[in-house]
């Protein structure tokens, strides 16, 4: 293999193969990666805006019996700790996301056992009754997995059904890496890699749109990682015409603090910030047919991210009014409104605000700064 020939081949939208992904990462000169990255960037994404979104992450439940191993945020069932989130809790952190000039929550939770599709349905009915104007970003495939098991249906009929009480958007969560060596030795009790690609599937059937994820740096093998891109591709190739699809993909390098990962087993979080370029720059190559690709500031910090917007992304992501289960086990960073769009302009870019959609949003004539204590 040649990676000059491997980089043109990407620049003419043809699709790499793993063995050919894992050549670049492993051969390809870092600055030829990124220049190869960028370019298709421009022909994705043309111009030089740079996007980002306002809203909240909202655990419906910590009660989870997935038992991942990178997860502290989870409670078993009859947890003193364990709670479902009220109705009056969510009007409040929505009052509050509507003030910092926010529209959409990013809902998702555990594996309850007890929680079923009616319960899903009545809240994302109540919210949307409430406050008809808020996108509801919410669950993610192991989710839509465990509410079909519980409610022995289908992932078609589950989907739809929650689509007519106000489900906007499916997250990519969950995804992990989708080998299920991996995802039995990392998150054993979650669905397997082929029904979270399944449930992808059924909803761009639907036309919901979607996005994709990959956590990385942790047991996979860099044949597993390049496998889950190319599995990835694959199913966005099957989505109807005229459905969007995976409309963004977004990775990020595992975050050990206090994991049983960690403490058990000893696996750390290794990714340095050159590997995570890399990966993110590979991104863009291995998925020509996502058109937006999201640098990780949550994970790899302000200076990483920008850097990111010359190898492949053009997508900062949202400031995350709250977030539960990522910073719980290390992610350090923070942003607010003013300091995101700032980081942009630093790296050259015009920021623009936008919904789950990409589509742009004006920003809202009056709202709050954030307030954040690092």
């Amino acid at each position: 293999m040649n990676s000059n020939n491997l980089l043109d081949k990407a620049l003419r939208s043809e699709w790499l193969s793993p063995e050919e992904g894992i050549y670049l990462f492993e051969y390809a000169p870092l600055g030829d990666l990124m220049q190869a990255a960028h370019t298709m960037r421009k022909q994705a994404v043309p111009g030089n805006d740079v996007t980002w979104i306002i809203d909240r992450n909202v655990n419906t439940t910590n009660v989870c019996i997935a038992n991942c191993k990178f997860c502290n945020f989870f409670r078993k069932p009859g947890h003193p700790d364990a709670y479902i989130t009220t109705i009056d809790q969510y009007t409040q952190k929505i009052e509050e996301t509507i003030r910092y000039g926010g529209d959409q929550l990013l809902l998702q939770g555990g594996h309850h056992p007890d929680l079923g599709l009616d319960f899903y349905v009545n809240l994302f009915k109540q919210l949307k009754e409430r406050y008809p104007a808020i996108k509801l970003h919410a669950l993610g495939p192991p989710e839509i997995a465990h509410i079909t098991k519980l409610e022995k249906s289908t992932h078609r009929e589950v989907l739809k059904t929650l689509m007519d009480a106000g489900l906007d958007s499916l997250p990519g969560a969950g995804a992990e890496i989708l080998n299920d060596r991996v995802r039995r030795l990392i998150s054993k009790g979650k669905c397997s890699g082929q029904e979270w690609l399944d449930v992808m599937r059924a909803a761009h059937q639907l036309q919901l749109t979607t996005s994709a994820t990959m956590m990385f740096g942790h047991v996979e093998t860099l044949y597993e990682r390049f496998e889950h891109l190319a599995w990835l591709r694959q199913v966005q190739s099957e989505k109807p015409e005229q459905a969007k699809g995976f409309i963004a993909f977004i990775p990020w390098p595992f975050q050990d603090e206090g994991t049983l990962l960690k403490r058990l087993r000893g696996i750390r979080n290794q990714v340095s910030s050159e590997e995570y370029i890399r990966m993110l720059a590979l991104s863009r190559l291995m998925l020509p047919n996502i058109k937006n690709i999201q640098a990780s500031w949550l994970t790899v910090g302000k200076q990483i991210a920008q850097v990111c917007l010359y190898a492949g992304a053009n997508d900062f992501g949202s400031i995350m009014i709250e977030e539960n289960v990522v910073s719980v086990a290390g992610a350090p960073h923070r942003f607010t409104s003013k300091g995101i769009q700032e980081a942009i302009r630093e790296a050259g870019y015009e920021p623009r605000l936008r919904n789950q959609q990409y589509g742009f949003r004006e920003m809202p004539e009056l709202m709050e700064q954030q307030v954040i204590n690092y």
